[in-house]
């Protein structure tokens, strides 16, 4: 009897360890009604976010019986101290999901695992957690997004196109420890060297206008010969714009971005950037904030889901 009985329990736990692994509820316990989803995002001053979370909202509004939404944002791209943060106050307020676009593919892996512990479904979008953090936190992550290599290179195709063989541009890549920027980086390479350009040099911008533009300034004069800049982010691109105009190069430099925000499809119209790639940020939340409910409601998880991505370019906006 002993015996049966021990084994009962010790299966208990095992199952009970398996579902606060794949983040099902089983953690503290949490205030009756609604599922309350927390949706934590990296800058609100990048327009991309901003839009992200104006599509969460409308999306809420729309199901308000459905769930509670909780968005926050931090202020500045590379705060991953605030984005970690950010994530503990929702642990403790024992929210039911937390949907999250990390700011570093690898610094937010332990906090999730900690969110992942007390109960709480996680859904990474946008951009994807390490694979290999993961695996030594022995944790599994649904991921919501779109495919950043095949973007990159939708756009660094476009760009092939108005070049030829052998000219030199340049790349002005995300912050290092993100999944994406790695990715993009790769699509732009994927591109470049598939039509024979000549890749002089990359570097990161940091996903800023003001850091791409110090960048942008500094590659131009080093290589003035540079005939395209491939950014990966649209406010990147931005600064490319700035730096390149300041120097009187922008006639002759191509700019590429990726995102699709507004500022930069007003660029577009008047010349000053080629193209970018539209992810569809008032949608990748959305698609996330499901993916959560659906794995609440049925105490279990989907697999992975790829989202959209398509070239943007100014005769795509008439």
């Amino acid at each position: 009897m002993k015996n049966c009985l021990g084994a009962a329990l010790a299966a208990g736990l095992v199952l009970a360890l398996i579902a606060a692994g794949c983040g099902q509820p089983g953690g503290p316990a949490k205030p009756k009604g609604p599922p309350r989803i927390a949706l934590v995002m990296k800058s609100l001053a990048n327009e991309f976010f901003k839009t992200m979370e104006d599509g969460a909202a409308a999306h809420q509004k729309a199901h308000a019986s459905g769930y509670t939404l909780l968005a926050n944002g931090i202020k500045d791209e590379l705060d991953v101290a605030a984005q970690i943060n950010i994530v503990e106050q929702m642990v403790t307020q024992h929210v039911d999901a937390l949907v999250i676009a990390p700011a570093d593919s690898k610094a937010l892996v332990p906090v999730c695992k900690r969110a992942l512990d007390a109960g709480i479904v996680v859904v990474n979008i946008d951009n994807k957690f390490d694979a290999a953090t993961l695996a030594d936190k022995k944790m599994a992550m649904f991921f919501v997004g779109p495919d950043n290599r095949k973007g990159a290179r939708l756009a660094g195709e476009c760009l092939a196109r108005k070049l030829k063989a052998g000219d030199p541009v340049a790349i002005v890549e995300g912050a290092p420890n993100a999944y994406n920027a790695i990715q993009r980086k790769l699509g732009f390479e994927d591109a470049m060297n598939a039509a024979g350009m000549k890749i002089v040099t990359s570097q990161s911008g940091y996903w800023e206008v003001a850091k791409a533009e110090g960048v942008v300034a500094g590659m131009i004069r080093e290589h003035p010969e540079l005939k395209a800049i491939l950014c990966a982010n649209d406010s990147m691109a931005l600064g490319a714009v700035t730096a390149l105009k300041a120097a009187q190069k922008l006639k002759d430099t191509i700019v590429i971005g990726f995102d699709n925000i507004g500022a930069v499809q007003e660029r577009m119209k008047k010349g000053e950037i080629l193209c970018t790639v539209d992810q569809h940020a008032d949608k990748i939340a959305v698609f996330g904030i499901e993916y959560a409910l659906e794995i609440l409601a049925k105490s279990g998880g989907p697999a992975d889901k790829e989202t959209p991505v398509d070239l943007i370019t100014a005769e795509n906006l008439k």
